[in-house]
């Protein structure tokens, strides 16, 4: 009896350890990235793509969003350029107290509230507004930086004589400056939708995956498989349509629109249309404004429309590259449709001489002044322009006198 006792209880052990590891090798890994198992999060990129990962760093669309550290912010909190005065008895001054950095509004020398930097938004190519955290929302602190101006200005339709802490930031914001935060819940105040987010899964910057997909099936498959150089399990561009190309830059690239789904779930082969509800309204090319509108602008041009089965945004862009102010290589681009010795060559080819391919860019697609982004800077009258390249691809004639005569003034 005492035997077959053993036996018994051995066999159990044995059963027991084949469940245990069992359960051990189809226990499903916890993923660390916020958006779900199906993601690896861009560092799983370095292995096998480390030049590109490394130049997109340096990007305004990897640097859209940002923790609020020294290292992120071009404001000055030097006591001799931190302060921005709304009235003679009203100002906020810009402070450093330990690690962490804040705005604190002053009337008549007697703080009245003071809230911490905690995202910077914007790459500081042009300027940067920041947000602070109350529980699950986000608000935006009254004072920005403008980086054209090398000062502290009045953030975008903040009132010019008095503070304003609390203007909470919906999801759309982080739709287009992150690569995810979960919403939480929604309320109600006063008429307006309140988003509720969880600020622990925000995902600064559009990351690889905001662009390509989830790739936590494609590292792993690369990993083991390293010599396939087929591109396994991720979504590419290069089996889609031109438009589906386009309409995934115009995710966040195309103003702002009621979301019938949530963008960040978009994916390349997607429809816009899914996504979004349709424009009620039909504006003119000519009326809408250059921030954000860069898709209807584009579609809108006579180049695209001549071009519209090849032409796509990755025609004149190298979304991985800083390729800002480089108006030689724009233009080189520009020469692929537009060749030398055709109808489509440059009219002003015998004003200017052979350097006229060296910058197509002035005159067809002039920077313009958004009307929805404007700083307001307290030693000015008027406000600093954000200038946005536009993407109605024209003829300007402005634009091109002003050319001609720089041509002529070297």
């Amino acid at each position: 009896m005492m035997k077959q006792k053993w036996i018994w209880v051995t066999v159990c052990l044995m059963v027991m350890g084949c469940l245990f590891q069992f359960c051990v090798q189809n226990k499903k890994p916890v993923s660390q990235d916020p958006r779900g198992i199906g993601y690896a999060g861009s560092a799983a990129c370095v292995s096998c793509h480390a030049d590109i990962v490394n130049a997109y760093a340096q990007t305004a669309h990897n640097n859209t969003t940002s923790p609020a550290i020294a290292m992120n912010m071009k404001g000055s909190f030097h006591p001799d350029s931190n302060q921005y005065h709304y009235r003679s008895d009203l100002k906020v001054v810009m402070e450093k107290q330990g690690d962490r950095f804040f705005q604190t509004a002053y009337e008549n020398n007697q703080q009245r509230a003071s809230f911490p930097f905690d995202i910077v938004i914007g790459s500081g190519r042009k300027a940067q507004t920041f947000l602070y955290w109350q529980e699950t929302n986000a608000y935006q602190l009254p004072v920005s930086y403008s980086v054209i101006g090398q000062c502290w200005a009045n953030s975008p339709n903040y009132p010019s004589d008095n503070v304003r802490f609390d203007r909470v930031i919906p999801i759309g914001c982080f739709e287009c400056h992150a690569s995810y935060i979960e919403r939480t819940g929604m309320r109600e105040e006063k008429g307006y939708r309140i988003d509720e987010l969880n600020k622990n899964t925000l995902i600064y910057g559009i990351d690889c995956e905001r662009c390509h997909g989830p790739a936590a099936a494609h590292a792993a498959y690369q990993k083991e498989n390293p010599s396939d150089k087929t591109a396994k399990y991720i979504h590419s561009y290069k089996t889609v349509s031109n438009i589906q190309q386009i309409e995934t830059c115009a995710t966040c690239h195309s103003g702002l629109r009621e979301p019938i789904r949530s963008p960040f779930l978009f994916r390349p082969g997607h429809a816009l249309q899914d996504f979004y509800k349709p424009d009620t309204v039909k504006h003119s090319p000519e009326s809408l404004d250059v921030h954000g509108n860069q898709y209807q602008l584009l579609l809108a041009s006579a180049c695209f429309k001549g071009a519209v089965q090849t032409m796509t945004c990755s025609s004149c862009h190298n979304p991985h590259q800083t390729e800002r102010n480089n108006m030689k290589l724009f233009s080189t681009r520009c020469m692929s449709c537009h060749q030398q010795n055709t109808k489509q060559f440059c009219s002003f080819a015998d004003k200017v001489g052979p350097t006229i391919v060296n910058n197509c860019i002035d005159c067809h697609m002039p920077a313009k002044p958004s009307k929805l982004i404007q700083l307001e800077t307290e030693k000015q009258s008027g406000q600093i322009a954000n200038l946005v390249r536009s993407h109605l691809i024209a003829k300007y004639p402005d634009a091109s006198r002003q050319f001609l005569k720089s041509v002529r003034d070297r």
